[in-house]
């Protein structure tokens, strides 16, 4: 029982130094540069193009050690309006070690997973996944989970996303270095502008 909460108060400590030590309150620029770049990225323009909506998150802040914990602050547009602010947060407990940050997007396929998303609180299941794209000149596309496949630009094969349960996510790495096994949802909370 000792390990287990000196484990939850060294992950908690680790999460609230990474969430202070990042900045977490993004300005415009941030939103519009994080868009920028998820826009320029082959594998997510068709979604631009035709979903519904999406929420944008510039910057995730996430650690671990045995218990890990990840922030981050966003947006959420429809129709290329910003109509809320959001919050993603995650807990997991496994086999992890480390820190790292990254961008995350989440398109809405119809106004059917917008409006789950927006409800106010929304968490993802262990089952969803996201594709991990490099926005750098040579990109290398990777996945997690079977919502995705799995290429290198400039080969024959593309990363193939598709929409699960009506959303499509990607996150691109902005640094850090994180290893983990384990899988956990995220939560996210949504208050309308």
């Amino acid at each position: 029982m000792q390990r287990s909460t000196n484990l939850f108060l060294s992950s908690m400590l680790v999460l609230f130094s990474l969430a202070f030590s990042l900045p977490t309150f993004a300005n415009d620029d941030t939103y519009g540069e994080a868009i920028t770049n998820f826009k320029k990225a082959t594998e997510t323009q068709h979604f631009f193009n035709s979903a519904y909506g999406y929420a944008i998150f510039p910057t995730v802040a996430k650690g671990g050690i045995g218990i890990g914990a990840a922030y981050g602050n966003g947006r959420v547009y429809q129709a290329g309006s910003h109509m809320g602010d959001s919050t993603l947060t995650q807990l997991s407990i496994g086999f992890q070690l480390g820190g790292q940050a990254y961008s995350e997007i989440i398109f809405f396929k119809d106004a059917k997973a917008y409006n789950e998303f927006t409800s106010g609180s929304f968490e993802f299941s262990a089952q969803a996944s996201a594709v991990a794209i490099n926005l750098g000149a040579n990109a290398q596309v990777g996945t997690t989970g079977n919502s995705a496949g799995a290429g290198q630009a400039g080969s024959n094969h593309n990363a193939a996303a598709k929409y699960i349960n009506g959303m499509a996510i990607f996150t691109a790495a902005k640094g850090g270095l994180m290893f983990e096994a384990a899988l956990a949802g995220q939560s996210f909370t949504f208050d309308a502008k």
